[in-house]
């Protein structure tokens, strides 16, 4: 029976959205309160920190993502490998835990002063990832657990776990700021307690008796850990090449405009991640989808879901950035809670300038995932790593170089520019076979 395409489309794509936007709303809720309650240094101590958010999440969805489409795939074909690779997901999701965890007891200050921290900053950076990497087991389990529902038929579900972690997050994150007065503490162990509620949430699947998958007790298979290793690097390589960004940009900036830039900075890059996340569950709301019409062989209905994706992307662009422009001041307002005019200034052109590149980072982001679920990993990395390191990092400083703080803010619509007309050139030549 022929899959109807734009209604799952329609049906996935919506679920993930809804859900991605509840994930960046508790990003932007730790910018909101951290703000607030600490000021620019905190808000300064928190960019600075950020990154190791990116890397543990980058590694769930790594392993989310890959598992997930290989899942899809081998059930679709009626495989029996499909009962493993749940059990084999987890079991690096479990490694990569502890190495985590290790990191955060015996070298988080050793991190805050690799990130850039320094004076007050360094402390409160210091504790942010000290309490992030011990909850890093949470993280992974809850990043592997949404993928895998999602796959198996439930995008739902999956989409009230993260609305719901992310709720929580919000709620907390008040309480222990404010009434509470944890400082940065509060703000990462609300953070942190967010995905112990979404594994909750998304553990209703197997209570409801739903689910196709299971966990056999397995030590991870050496070549089963590589194919998911390797569909999921493009999730991965988004992920963790937002956090090397911020690290090298945080360092630009305060060369060129100190603390007050790193902040303006960390205002421009928290509301980049809801526009990142709702491509992103565009994205993989697609995934499930394409790698079943692959499965079964149906490759012009996973090129139908691609137009479905692109076209959805490109118009989200449009009104995100219309947003942008005219609601700039605003925008910065609410993160500006000391109402210091030359972080609105930077804040504000940085928005318009960084923003203008939008509509190509929604359809890379797109093109990528494409890729991945069809079981293409060399152009699925290749658009994931130029547009995420190669090509933007060395754009940063040429940039900066030439324009100073003007150029770090052109230096990624210019390296998605590129990396869109590259992804272009790869699908007509590898995304049709």
């Amino acid at each position: 029976m022929s899959i109807p395409y734009f209604k799952q489309f329609r049906k996935y794509a919506v679920a993930n959205v809804l859900g991605m936007l509840g994930l960046s709303c508790y990003i932007l809720a730790d910018t909101y309160f951290v703000s607030k309650g600490l000021g620019t240094q905190g808000l300064a101590a928190l960019n600075l920190a950020i990154p190791i958010f990116n890397v543990i999440h980058g590694c769930g969805l790594m392993l989310g993502m890959g598992g997930g489409t290989k899942y899809s795939i081998y059930r679709a074909r009626g495989d029996g490998r499909r009962e493993k690779m749940f059990a084999n997901t987890l079991g690096i999701a479990g490694l990569l835990g502890v190495v985590f965890m290790v990191a955060g007891l015996c070298f988080p200050g050793d991190l805050a002063r690799l990130f850039g921290g320094r004076g007050i900053e360094l402390e409160m950076t210091e504790v942010y990832l000290q309490v992030m990497l011990l909850f890093s087991p949470a993280y992974l389990l809850n990043d592997v657990l949404i993928c895998f529902v999602r796959n198996d038929g439930n995008p739902r579900l999956s989409m009230v776990s993260m609305l719901v972690s992310s709720f929580t997050n919000i709620v907390l994150d008040y309480v222990f700021i404010f009434p509470l007065h944890m400082g940065m503490f509060g703000a990462v162990l609300a953070t942190g307690c967010a995905p112990v509620v979404g594994i909750m949430v998304s553990l209703i699947h197997f209570v409801q008796g739903r689910n196709h998958f299971y966990w056999i007790g397995m030590l991870p298979k050496f070549w089963t850990s590589c194919n998911t290793l390797v569909l999921g690097i493009p999730s991965l390589v988004t992920e963790v090449s937002s956090g090397i960004v911020i690290i090298v940009f945080n360092i630009l900036i305060l060369n060129i405009a100190g603390n007050v830039g790193v902040a303006a900075y960390g205002v421009v890059a928290n509301l980049s991640l809801v526009a990142v996340a709702v491509f992103t569950g565009v994205a993989q709301g697609m995934q499930p989808i394409v790698s079943l019409a692959r499965g079964r062989g149906e490759m012009a209905g996973a090129r139908r879901v691609l137009r479905y994706g692109v076209v959805t992307v490109l118009a989200i662009s449009f009104l995100v950035y219309f947003l942008v422009f005219f609601g700039t001041d605003a925008l910065v307002a609410v993160f500006n809670s000391e109402r210091n005019p030359a972080m609105a200034n930077m804040a504000g052109s940085g928005l318009r300038l960084y923003f203008s590149g939008i509509s190509f980072m929604g359809v890379n982001i797109v093109l990528s995932m494409y890729f991945a679920a069809c079981e293409r990993a060399v152009p699925a990395q290749a658009i994931s790593i130029l547009r995420g390191i190669a090509l933007v990092i060395p754009m940063a400083f040429i940039l900066s170089f030439l324009a100073g703080i003007t150029g770090v803010w052109l230096a990624v619509p210019a390296a998605e520019l590129m990396v869109t007309a590259i992804g272009i050139y790869l699908y007509r030549f590898r995304g049709k076979d």
